[in-house]
């Protein structure tokens, strides 16, 4: 399951952490930031282009400072001259520190916006990254339901009609929290995890047939719902098929795929009569057992095993 990448508006990221313009050409707001990583230019400062990337800002600090202030003003020149023809988004300039003259004026004369920050170049460099990982991340839309019980972010998939809704209405009535309802935003914020949301407009509501549209945050309170959640494991709910052998044991280890990230997941089949908040507690639980290495069909397995291989030896 791929995910699109989106980007955001330079003018997005300057309102976010409040930097300060000290230079930038008319339209800069709209400029579009597309890499979620930040360059020190240090060694591009120096000469060296080889791999560079001009998709990305450019953070200036004091050691970058330093070093500029041992060139001479034509060498500063000649230096930032051949950073701005990069074309890169922006440069940005950390712990209030003044821009050499020469840097505004090439700034002008490619037309690239130098943004300034009183914040420690280490803190805003991790700040940045953080922030662009998340606003930039790769994201698809699921149609289920996404609660969290006892700590693991459980996502609900199934047809239309199955009851994803009804049981994390039933999941919340004992303690539970809703994410997001019919429609789940999932990004991949990094390698290994993945985090939904719902859609702002929709954000807190759940539809229950026959009743309608119904806020869980006014009806429960606060601490019945979340803005996000990290997504550990997958319940998959359809209808109860006679003809179907399902696992008993719990020794298959089932997995989806979303946005390249193999998650956890499970089967669980619907009929009358069955408590699915009950069965989806217990999954949760279970799932953090194994997480914490302790698995239940194995050590029952095991069990079975060394009882049968003791009968052996006493016949």
């Amino acid at each position: 399951m791929n995910g699109k990448i989106h980007t955001i508006t330079l003018g997005e990221l300057c309102d976010e952490f409040g930097f300060e313009v000290k230079y930038a050409p008319e339209g800069y707001r709209n400029i579009r930031i597309e890499a979620a990583d930040i360059n020190r230019p240090g060694l591009p400062l120096a000469g060296f282009y080889e791999y560079f990337s001009n998709t990305r800002i450019q953070l200036i600090g004091r050691i970058e400072t330093t070093y500029l202030k041992s060139f001479t003003e034509e060498a500063r020149r000649e230096s930032f001259d051949k950073l701005f023809s990069q074309k890169i988004p922006a440069v940005l300039i950390a712990q209030g520190l003044e821009p050499y003259r020469e840097c505004i004026e090439m700034a002008e004369k490619h037309g690239i916006p130098v943004l300034s920050t009183v914040h420690d170049t280490a803190e805003i460099l991790a700040s940045l990254i953080s922030y662009l990982k998340v606003q930039l991340a790769p994201r698809t839309t699921l149609h289920g339901v996404l609660v969290e019980v006892y700590g693991e972010g459980v996502l609900l998939l199934g047809d239309s009609g199955i009851g994803k809704s009804e049981t994390a209405i039933e999941l919340v009535k004992r303690g539970h929290r809703l994410i997001a309802d019919d429609a789940v935003e999932i990004k991949r914020v990094s390698s290994r995890s993945l985090v939904g949301s719902a859609p702002e407009n929709i954000r807190y509501f759940i539809e229950l047939r026959g009743i309608g549209v119904v806020d869980v945050r006014r009806l429960f309170g606060m601490g019945a719902v979340k803005v996000t959640e990290n997504i550990n494991l997958v319940i998959q709910m359809e209808t109860w098929n006679e003809q179907k052998v399902y696992d008993r044991l719990g020794l298959t280890n089932e997995q989806m795929d979303i946005l390249g990230i193999k998650v956890p997941s499970i089967t669980v089949p619907v009929k009358p009569g069955r408590n699915l908040a009950m069965i989806i507690e217990v999954a949760a639980m279970n799932h953090r057992n194994r997480k914490m290495g302790f698995n239940a069909a194995e050590e029952l397995t095991e069990r079975i095993m060394n009882d049968m291989k003791r009968e052996s030896g006493m016949q």
